[in-house]
């Protein structure tokens, strides 16, 4: 298998979302989950209201029967939108979530790159993150 077949089998297993309609998943509860490292978040640029949740910990962090999940990890019905710099490593991470039972995992095509072009970058601050919760996550 090359990665691009496996790229494929992950993406069939969910719909992934498109720019466009992250400001309605946020507004209808969506959590905005942010998995590139913090030096990739430094040089690109953060994105505000976003749970940081590195891709190594995503699993344990998400899976809600885990010690180490977040707080709004409460069952397997959450909705998470999981964004990486261009859309491709968050794909595999979604997949991984939908295996997990998160039947609600996805994606956002194009990641933080497709937000920045489109000028969304302050749209995900008005989602329903704690301060607190933010701040949990974001130490790890």
């Amino acid at each position: 298998m090359t990665i691009d077949q496996m790229l494929e089998e992950a993406r069939s297993k969910y719909r992934r979302m498109y720019v466009f309609e992250l400001q309605e998943a946020i507004a209808r509860g969506a959590h905005v989950v942010d998995i590139r490292p913090q030096a990739q978040r430094d040089r690109e640029g953060t994105l505000p209201g976003a749970l940081a949740i590195e891709r190594n910990v995503l699993e344990w962090r998400l899976d809600p029967a885990s010690s180490a999940r977040i707080a709004l990890a409460v069952d397997h019905d959450v909705e998470w939108i999981v964004i990486c710099s261009e859309g491709y490593t968050s794909s595999l991470a979604a997949a991984a979530l939908q295996d997990l039972g998160l039947h609600r995992a996805t994606d956002l095509v194009g990641g933080y790159q497709a937000i920045k072009s489109a000028g969304l970058v302050g749209a995900v601050i008005g989602a329903t993150h704690s301060t607190r919760e933010l701040a949990t996550v974001s130490a790890h």
